[in-house]
């Protein structure tokens, strides 16, 4: 078997801010997972509707590794990525720098994990591998899914190798601190306004503030975009609150970032963005229940008052995100 030495597995709520955790701490950075998430310019929109998908996707968040990319470029760290369509090479990727005392990160469909009880297919996951021993591989993921876990080796190489929508070829990847790192507390301020400028012009309606008007818009139709409305409405509200987002659709740890950063940064810009964040927080888990409830009802009004919410919360996060624009 071999461990790599030091590893904690806090019960954090989303994957990638959970690996990250993991690698940073391992490096002697120590961050929030709040903090993580903001520093990376993590918070974001889409309202997804592609051909075949069976149901409409609500995501709060930029896609899946960039946070991973934009905290490494702000903090100046060594991101050393792979990726590889060789099932040997893959595990090479991995079991080197495990060797060699150094967690790794690791981008997945998390379906074929056996620790997942809930078998669905997503291939954005992202969780650290801390070690292996001939059958299993050690990985830390999310608090909700039990924090340090094992795997199987098989599981893992069909988990990394699937492809689809969000997936990533094999791809593990390595963080190391600069010689001389930067204050990341001087990096609050950019990755705020690196954000807040993204979210307020996003390049299609689909993202950002624009998102969440389609949003609105959309919402009120779903039973009839539904399938199985007393499947669907519930499991799109559970995503939103529980699937790794931290409760509100990442609002929550959005607004918990804008907090801890008001106690760093004197300025009445944060102060009045974590005030609206706090309010959206809030009205986030009030669209999930009222989605949760339409579909367990067959009510549409419920859906009619949750557009309604939507409406007023692209209002809301557009005033907030143009104040933080002005940081």
């Amino acid at each position: 078997m071999t461990i790599v030495e030091g590893i904690e597995a806090r019960g954090t709520h989303h994957c990638e801010t959970t690996a990250l955790g993991v690698l940073l701490r391992h490096e002697g950075l120590d961050l929030s997972e709040p903090m993580l998430f903001g520093l990376g310019s993590g918070l974001s929109f889409v309202y997804w509707d592609g051909k075949g998908m069976a149901f409409p996707f609500l995501g709060g968040r930029v896609k899946p590794f960039e946070l991973t990319r934009n905290l490494a470029a702000r903090l100046g760290l060594t991101l050393t990525v792979a990726e590889t369509a060789s099932a040997r090479k893959a595990w090479e990727n991995v079991a080197a720098p495990i060797d060699a005392g150094r967690p790794v990160g690791l981008q997945l469909d998390c379906y074929h994990l056996d620790y997942f009880t809930s078998k669905v297919h997503f291939g954005g996951h992202i969780v650290a591998m801390y070690g292996y021993d001939e059958h299993d591989a050690h990985l830390v993921d999310t608090g909700p899914q039990g924090g340090a876990v094992r795997t199987s080796r098989a599981g893992l190489a069909r988990a990394r190798a699937e492809r689809g929508p969000m997936t990533a070829r094999n791809r593990s990847f390595t963080i190391a601190l600069p010689a001389h790192p930067v204050r990341w507390q001087e990096r609050i301020v950019p990755a705020v306004r690196d954000c807040a400028e993204a979210f307020l012009s996003p390049p299609i309606a689909n993202l950002g503030h624009r998102g969440i008007e389609k949003a609105g818009r959309q919402v009120p139709g779903w039973l009839l975009r539904a399938g199985e409305p007393q499947r669907d409405l519930p499991q799109a509200a559970l995503l939103m609150e529980r699937g790794g987002t931290g409760g509100a659709l990442f609002r929550a740890l959005y607004r918990d970032f804008l907090e801890e950063c008001t106690r760093l940064v004197d300025d009445g810009r944060l102060r009045t963005g974590h005030r609206l964040y706090a309010e959206a927080a809030v009205l986030w888990t009030d669209v999930a229940a009222l989605i949760a409830e339409a579909g367990e009802s067959g009510d549409a009004g419920h859906l009619e008052r949750a557009g309604a919410v939507l409406r007023d919360l692209a209002r809301i996060e557009r005033e907030a995100m143009r104040v933080l624009s002005r940081l």
